[in-house]
């Protein structure tokens, strides 16, 4: 008999099939039926996860291959185990919300019959990788995930210049993911005779580090670890919003679930170098993201920058409970590995809402750029509202899921007994350090994100004329908003329930509203109580507020004399470059901010100034150190070898004959 998990795995399957007979429909249905199918598809996914993330098990999805290999390959499995599961779960959630925000957003060639089929065959790849039960399964949905976002990050190609570039960086990266993933998988498989996850297990220590180095290239390129992030800043700010929302929430978190099968379920004794370099890369990821979000200009931009820093939290939280559990200390690790599940969950309750308010914003202005917004919390209520809650959500503000969980992190670094180990007393400061100064930079970018761009008056055409998103693009945000709040009012089962994901032992959580860790004696305050204080507290000032509208009308008041300048132009306030200016002199060395000052003068009068122009521009270190100088030594080789090949059939002759000379020498000996 069909179970429940079988049933959601061929629904999702299912719903793929009608999105892309969608995708077929005339123009002006055509959103509303794909969309709707896709997101239909995301809910099943993410039931079906909930079903297993709980400890059920279907026989699973089995069909049989033929390839060549001979008994070695397995059949194909789709059978989600519990760590699967809440992958699942959460790719569902995020994929239903992006598609439906996509109902009113996608326009142009994002709208188009190739653009919906791509989002579907995308989103069913993104649901199905932590369904997989097997290497080749696994690769199939993988590619299905890359060849999908391609097609999606491609759609606007022939209206801007910009896209060609950023998809061909993207395309590069995430197909080397695929190869490195592949090559590690080919090991593993050749030494264990199959390709099922249950054959690798208690494979010799050469074989699992070999296979380690290369499925943890190949997924920390898909997730955006520095150094191999750079594509992120280019791909998100140049794809359709929705695309943006569910590549940076659920997509990257794929290559998170790839590192937690390697060292959770492929090889859960490995050695402590393979949670020190979880922690390397994390500390670094999060603390370089972080760094140039917090000067960026181009809202999209600035949040992919963020998502480097969530995704290194994330990882510096699995280096952590790994080291800890390595150490004997499984009460403190078991902490640390829900706070990373936790971690992984809120960005992507706050990233959904983030990117589908940036492009809200950018349907209804026609920008991106923060210097040129503002103004906007008047004119697009419901969608400032969004925003500030998914600014609250990265900034790690109470009482959203952000802050409960970075609190959880905090609480497994707090506890930890580091005389129990050098390693531990020289990593935890460090990696303490290195956090708490991501979220403070964490809060002083996602002030100026919402503040900017949503406060003051307008600095553009574009923002003055700013509109309301539609019924669907709201109905997305604000569920994705409430879903921030909701997962930091309700953390304690929650909390258990993810314990079971990461195969927790000596965890002991309690509470509903609040959150007590039994076994660190940490706990924390009802929010639910906290957020219910603060409202009564608000009511008093808000009638106070109100009363005093009604008595005193706003009415246009003839401003004083202010020293010669308009006091009412928006050229008096803050901007983002402004706002950041403090930041850049700190920490200019490390971003390489380059600036430009252009004094315009009369022809006339030299004396006089007629206007000052400035620019400034802060580049990727990594991108200008490693991959433009590797890029530029690749294009001095083709150079080199297309001199080589220049046609002459004498000197391809003289090629062949030195060859042979060389094979004969090394036969003759």
């Amino acid at each position: 008999m069909t179970n429940l998990i079988d049933l959601g795995l061929q629904a999702q399957f299912g719903c793929t099939i009608v999105g892309i007979a969608a995708a077929l429909l005339p123009a002006r249905v055509r959103n509303a039926v794909a969309g709707t199918a896709i997101s239909i598809g995301g809910l099943t996914a993410a039931a079906t996860g909930i079903i297993a993330l709980q400890g059920s098990t279907g026989t699973g999805l089995i069909l049989p291959i033929a390839l060549p290999g001979g008994d070695g390959l397995d059949p194909l499995l789709l059978a989600p185990d519990q760590l699967g599961g809440f992958f699942m779960a959460l790719a569902g959630l995020v994929l239903s919300l992006t598609a439906l925000f996509g109902i009113g957003y996608a326009h142009g060639a994002a709208a188009s019959r190739t653009g919906w089929a791509a989002f579907a065959v995308f989103a069913l790849g993104v649901q199905l990788v932590p369904a997989a039960g097997d290497a080749v399964s696994f690769l199939l949905a993988w590619e299905a995930m890359a060849i999908g976002s391609t097609v999606l990050l491609l759609a606007d190609h022939a209206s801007r210049e910009a896209v060609r570039p950023a998809t061909l960086w993207y395309a590069v990266l995430t197909h080397a993911s695929f190869l490195l993933i592949l090559a590690g998988f080919g090991v593993l498989t050749a030494a264990s005779g199959g390709t099922n996850w249950d054959r690798w297990v208690n494979l010799s220590e050469p074989v699992t580090t070999v296979a380690f180095v290369l499925l943890v290239a190949g997924f920390a390129t898909k997730a955006g670890l520095m150094p191999v992030h750079v594509w992120l800043p280019r791909a998100h700010p140049e794809a359709p919003s929705h695309a943006s929302a569910a590549m940076s929430a659920a997509m990257v978190k794929m290559g998170i679930y790839g590192l937690l099968l390697v060292t959770l379920r492929l090889f859960p004794n490995g050695p402590q170098w393979w949670a020190v370099v979880f922690v390397a890369l994390g500390a670094a990821s999060a603390l370089y993201g972080i760094l140039q979000a917090s000067v960026q200009s181009d809202l999209k931009r600035l949040l992919a920058y963020s998502t480097t820093e969530n995704i290194g939290l994330i990882t510096t939280a699995i280096g952590v409970g790994l080291l800890l559990r390595g150490s004997g200390q499984n009460a403190v690790g078991d902490v640390a590995l829900v706070a990373a599940l936790l971690l992984a969950l809120s960005h992507a309750a706050f990233k959904t809402v983030l990117f589908t308010g940036a492009g809200s914003v950018l349907h209804a202005t026609g920008e991106r750029d923060l210097d040129a917004l503002g103004g906007l919390a008047a004119r697009m209520p419901w969608t400032a509202s969004a925003f500030g809650v998914g600014a609250m959500g990265a900034a790690a503000l109470p009482v959203t899921a952000g802050f409960v969980a970075e609190w959880v992190l905090l609480q497994a670094l707090i506890h930890t007994d580091a005389r129990a180990d050098r390693l531990l007393a020289v990593v935890l400061p460090i990696t303490m350090g290195v956090v708490a100064l991501t979220v403070g930079l964490g809060l002083l970018t996602f002030v100026k994100a919402f503040g900017i761009a949503f406060l003051a008056r307008p600095r553009s055409a574009g923002a003055e004329g700013a509109h309301e998103a539609s019924f669907t693009m709201v109905a997305a945000m604000l569920i994705a908003a409430i879903g921030t709040v909701g997962l930091g009012l309700i953390p304690g089962p929650l909390s258990r329930l993810l314990g079971a994901a990461v195969g927790a032992q000596d965890l002991a959580v309690t509470g509903f509203t609040g959150l007590e860790l039994g076994s660190l004696g940490a706990i924390l305050l009802d929010p639910l109580a906290l957020s219910l204080l603060t409202a009564a507290m608000l009511v008093p000032v808000l009638a106070i507020n109100a009363v005093a509208a009604l008595r005193h009308p706003r009415r246009q008041v003839d401003l004083a004399w202010g020293c010669g300048g308009d006091r009412t132009s928006p050229r008096m306030e803050y901007n983002a470059t402004s706002y950041s200016e403090p930041l850049v002199r700190v920490f200019g060395g490390s971003l390489q901010t380059r600036r430009s000052v252009e004094v315009i003068t009369p022809d006339d009068a030299p004396l006089l100034v007629e206007g000052i122009a400035f620019n400034q521009e802060t580049t990727d270190v990594v991108e200008n150190r490693v991959y433009l100088p590797a890029i530029r030594a690749l294009e001095r080789f083709g150079d080199f070898a297309r001199r080589l090949q220049n046609g002459s059939i004498h000197r391809y002759l003289s090629f062949s004959f030195a060859a042979l000379l060389v094979v004969l020498v090394v036969v003759s000996r």
